[in-house]
């Protein structure tokens, strides 16, 4: 989900230099979102991993 994110990002990039900010403003709105999730899933599952079980 990173790896999209940075696509993402690149994609916003080389829009906006070539003057495509339409399509620069969505796709750095995309890879925000995807930022966004990537980042709420890795705490999730970091909290998620240092559980211990007890038998």
């Amino acid at each position: 989900m990173l790896g999209w994110a940075l696509m993402f990002f690149v994609i916003a990039i080389i829009a906006g230099i070539f003057g495509f900010f339409g399509i620069a403003a969505a796709a750095a709105g995309i890879a925000k979102i995807l930022f966004v999730a990537f980042l709420v899933l890795f705490v999730i599952f970091l909290i998620l991993g240092r559980r211990t079980r007890v038998n």
